[in-house]
């Protein structure tokens, strides 16, 4: 047989946890293995020597109390996750430990010694440190924002709750879940069952009900879960959240409702506008003929002599009536553009532009202008439109251009990818009077005049309109130049369309 004390060597030296056996009430160190040794951090040589000689920093912490009430007593001592402070290669550190102080027996039964082990959970006292930070971090997050928690455990049916889970329900009480689906509105009692059925087949749920408070009066309120299953894949619990969402529902009612208040208002304003369009292509027109028809024939009179005032009175008047028959042509054209649906068809540019040349003949013989086009490609659109769109742009240029020089339009096109789609990049330049660059987006504006209509006609409608006409194509146009040395338009138009109108 073995010798007792070489057996007990030889567990405690081959053991990994740290342990130590100390004889006698001096505690003399007799046996140590190597995870003890480098736990305490005192070098090897500590075989012989007393307990508090290699650990004075323990004296006045309990443990050698501890160990020495074992030794009397007979009866064993053990802690857990209680901390030491140690002094380890001249440093004091703080560790925690589970240990023990183990009493040993002689054959006639007296203790002799105590046997002490003991396992570093240092980092696992740490790591639950931090948990329990986190979980109070948590629980203070949750209470501060009014969400409510909720456990359910889906083999009993009871729900654990937490935060503000029963302030939200208006109970002081646990709820179970039949008692949850008695507060649902008997009109949301569906969304529930629709619910549950997602959670089942997806793991996943988010629902908003009404709950009925106890004055008879509701509440909106939003839940969502999701489902935890065991290592089986078996669902066994349901965790989530609770929400009071009520002034928010309540914030979304009013939105909505002053939502269609101003789109009744809108629509209505439409209407007036629509109206007056209609008033000003109707009521006022007809007059503007009448003065021009009239101001014709009072010129054309014979018998009556004019002086060269009466004659000068006479052309102004003409002039006012033109001005006036393009001003209401303009806004008709731009107040009528967004009611009118246009089927969406293949415009061919080229016959586009040739057709304009043709409606401008005499302005374009009267100053001699120069148009310089190149091939232009077919692209989808109003046709109407479109041609709408180039001819102000065309018109603008002959109309702006210097006194002394004749007019000079270069329309170059060129195909782009512009954010990802096909497009037909059009530039129409000219050698006109230009513009400033503070100008370069106001002159899109309704009614934006540059020039005085003393030295230029018009009714500042014709590139508002093109604006307008060049978005609802879901294109864009945009003007550049330098005053006195020409304009630039750049016009951006998508090849195709979706759908079939505009």
């Amino acid at each position: 047989m073995y010798d007792n004390v070489l057996l007990l060597k030889n567990i405690v030296d081959h053991t990994p946890l740290p342990i130590a056996v100390y004889i006698g009430e001096e505690f003399k160190i007799e046996l140590i293995n190597r995870a003890m040794i480098e736990t305490w951090g005192k070098g090897d040589q500590v075989i012989g020597k007393k307990y508090l000689e290699v650990l004075p920093e323990i004296e006045n912490q309990h443990f050698f109390e501890q160990a020495l009430a074992v030794f009397k007593t007979g009866v064993p001592f053990h802690a857990k996750d209680k901390k030491v402070d140690l002094v380890m290669h001249g440093t004091l550190k703080t560790h925690y430990f589970n240990y023990s102080f183990i009493p040993l027996f002689d054959i006639q039964g007296n203790v002799f010694g105590v046997m002490n082990s003991g396992v570093d959970v240092t980092d696992l006292h740490e790591a639950k440190q931090q948990i329990e930070s986190a979980e109070q971090r948590l629980r203070m997050a949750i209470d501060s924002s009014g969400i409510g928690t909720y456990e359910i455990d889906l083999q009993t049916k009871k729900i654990a709750t937490f935060g503000n889970f029963k302030n939200i329900f208006s109970t002081e009480d646990e709820i179970a879940s039949e008692q949850l689906l008695k507060k649902l509105h008997p009109d949301d009692q569906a969304l529930y069952q629709k619910a549950q059925k997602e959670i089942e087949t997806t793991g996943k749920m988010s629902y908003e009900v009404r709950i009925i408070n106890d004055d008879k009066t509701f509440k909106w309120i939003k839940i969502s879960g999701k489902m935890i299953k065991n290592e089986n894949d078996t669902p066994t619990t349901i965790i989530g959240i609770i929400q009071d969402i009520h002034e928010q529902k309540q914030f979304e009612e009013e939105l909505k409702k002053q939502v269609e208040e101003r789109t009744h208002e809108l629509q209505r304003s439409n209407d007036d506008l629509l109206h007056f369009a209609n008033v000003v292509s109707h009521d006022l027109k007809e007059p503007v003929r009448k003065i021009k028809t009239f101001n014709s024939l009072l010129q054309a009179e014979k018998e009556t002599n004019f002086n060269d005032n009466s004659k000068k009175y006479l052309q102004k008047i003409d002039q006012s009536a033109l001005r006036m028959q393009t001003i209401i042509e303009g806004i008709l054209a731009y107040s009528t553009l967004n009611k009118k649906t246009q089927p969406i068809e293949k415009v061919n540019l080229d016959d586009v532009i040739e057709n304009i040349k043709t409606d401008l003949e005499l302005i374009i013989k009267e100053k001699g202008a120069i148009l310089i086009t190149s091939e232009l490609p077919e692209i989808e659109g109003a046709p109407i439109l479109i041609n709408e769109l180039f001819y102000n742009l065309i018109h603008n240029a002959l109309k702006f251009s210097k006194r002394d020089q004749p007019p000079r339009v270069i329309i170059s096109s060129a195909e782009i990818d512009h954010n990802g789609t096909e497009c037909i990049r059009i530039v129409i330049e000219d050698n006109g009077i230009g513009l400033e660059a503070n100008y370069f987006e106001r002159i899109f504006d309704a009614f934006e005049r540059l020039h005085s209509k003393d030295q230029y006609e018009g009714n500042g409608l014709g590139l508002a309109l093109c604006k307008k006409i060049a978005s609802r194509h879901n294109g864009i146009i945009s003007a550049d130049g330098k005053k006195d040395n020409g304009a630039v338009f750049t016009v951006i138009l998508p090849l195709k369309q979706n759908g079939e109108s505009l």
